[in-house]
């Protein structure tokens, strides 16, 4: 049976205490994209720069971690880790839908298609206030 696994990316806008991950960010994209994946999934994480893959409901203290400030070689590092915390949450006959921009997801797409799995990128080529637009879209619609 075909699951769906959505990982959703962390923002830089957040609240300013420990809160459950799917209430720390607080940015329009986020809040969309996360309301987003858990309509369509079965299961959903986030993919944090600090925390690496983590569960909604986990409480994480605000930090100020990106990818974008991390060497091609400590992002590769990244990915590997996500990749080994989503292994026990996927099947090979899962797809695996990403909701995130292209530095967060380029070290992880062909990890999850070579484990087996379908992945899909539905918001790919978007810009972010595109992104925002598509998942209002998405939400409503349905």
């Amino acid at each position: 049976m075909r699951r769906v696994i959505s990982l959703v990316q962390c923002v830089s806008k957040k609240q300013n205490s420990p809160q459950m991950a799917k209430d720390l960010y607080t940015s329009q994209l986020f809040v969309n994209a996360s309301a987003y994946a858990e309509k369509i999934s079965d299961e959903w994480f986030i993919i944090s720069a600090k925390y690496g893959l983590v569960k909604p409901t986990d409480v994480l203290a605000p930090y100020d971690v990106t990818l974008k400030d991390m060497s091609a070689a400590e992002r590769r590092k990244w990915a590997d880790r996500v990749f080994s915390d989503l292994k026990p949450y996927i099947r090979k006959t899962d797809t695996v839908v990403i909701l995130a921009g292209v530095i967060y997801r380029k070290d992880l797409v062909k990890k999850i298609e070579d484990f087996g799995c379908k992945v899909e990128i539905p918001m790919k080529g978007l810009r972010i206030g595109e992104q925002v637009s598509w998942l209002k879209k998405q939400l409503k619609d349905n």
